[in-house]
């Protein structure tokens, strides 16, 4: 039996993160690998586009690649959260004072405590109704997100949208201050595997981008993600998206009760064999409901974990899909956006899903 995975700075469950230092050289716009689009950075040093396509331009296809602004600024407490009415109700984790240490002490007690070691089934008539309405409009907000995804818009105005959005349903945006998380979703862009915080960048005509919802709605939380095509995106980026969404459908496909959670690693194993394609093994999926994650955690890549799902389980499935073989990630200097260690595009795609005494329901199934 594997040791307990171990908490870092991301919002979902990771294990072998790398962080790096402002001296390592992936993380400079210099090293990264030879691309004929220019790199995104604010330096003044980045190189501009080559004639000629790289063998990793041949192999990955044609896209900006997303690294640190320079000068590296590190964490998150430049950025100032956005307001959030007192009238709407906060998880545990979120405190009156955003980045006071009361604030991060309060988010480690609500969500590394007992409670999220406990695996909890949910089963109660209540409880249900309302873990479908949070799951529910999780998906309507993420279906409005994704036609704001445009050539031209930022991120940071997807967020703004994100947020009010969930504020006039009553809800309060989950992500908003979760760890010291500042904004009220993620906006993961190209080679960033999630994580992204939203920013000042517009999106550029062949990005391909993920975003990631998540609300708190009368107690409990509703998940969900899809990576969305920004203009004219190239094929490889298409494929690379297709093969995403297939590897979620992969993994709901493997659940049902009494069936065991490793399944569904082995599922979307099965489908990667022979592609060059590969999962991160550093984010996994997580239970979820009153808590923002709790056990079980999903691994989407192949594993031995023990476990069958039962009846009341509610859990995420979220694969994030990688080009090429190399699946590892490395940390921005803000805590939190992971970008792939050679820059290769990633996408990913989440559902919540609910195991029933006859199959699946898939929670987050975006609106008709």
């Amino acid at each position: 039996m594997r040791p307990p995975l171990s908490w870092s700075r991301p919002l979902l469950r990771t294990f072998n993160a790398r962080p790096v230092k402002p001296h390592a050289s992936r993380v400079s716009p210099q090293h990264a690998p030879h691309l004929r689009r220019k790199l995104t950075s604010h330096s003044d040093d980045a190189p501009g586009p080559s004639s000629d396509p790289s063998d990793h331009d041949l192999r990955f296809g044609y896209y900006d690649v997303i690294l640190p602004s320079e000068p590296f600024v590190w964490g998150t407490s430049h950025i100032i959260p956005r307001g959030v009415p007192p009238d709407i109700p906060r998880p545990p984790y979120v405190r009156d004072v955003p980045g006071s240490e009361e604030d991060g002490e309060a988010a480690k007690r609500a969500e590394e405590g007992l409670e999220t070691s406990r695996r909890k089934l949910i089963t109660d008539p209540e409880d249900l109704q309302k873990l479908r309405r949070a799951a529910s409009l999780a998906s309507e907000v993420l279906s409005v997100a994704r036609r704001l995804a445009q050539v031209g818009r930022t991120t940071d105005m997807i967020d703004a949208a994100v947020h009010e959005l969930i504020l006039a349903c009553g809800a309060y945006p989950s992500p908003l201050r979760y760890k010291g998380f500042p904004k009220s979703c993620c906006t993961s862009v190209n080679n960033i595997v999630t994580h992204g915080i939203p920013d000042d960048r517009p999106l550029q005509d062949g990005d391909i981008v993920n975003i990631d919802i998540t609300v708190y709605l009368d107690g409990f939380h509703g998940d969900t993600s899809r990576t969305f095509l920004v203009g004219d995106v190239d094929e490889k980026g298409r494929e690379l998206v297709e093969i995403t969404e297939a590897a979620l459908e992969a993994g709901i496909a493997a659940c049902g009760p009494g069936r065991p959670f490793r399944g569904i690693g082995r599922a979307i194993h099965e489908l990667l064999r022979g592609k060059d394609y590969c999962v991160s093994p550093q984010f996994t999926g997580h239970g979820i409901g009153r808590e923002f994650h709790r056990q079980p955690w999903i691994l989407h890549h192949l594993n031995d974990e023990p476990g069958e799902m039962q009846p009341g389980d509610c859990f995420t499935i979220e694969p994030a899909i990688v080009q090429g073989t190399e699946p590892y990630g490395w940390t921005f200097p803000d805590g939190w956006s992971v970008s792939t260690e050679n820059c290769a595009r990633a996408a990913q795609a989440e559902h919540m899903v609910l195991i029933t005494e006859n199959g699946v329901e898939v929670l987050t199934q975006p609106p008709s």
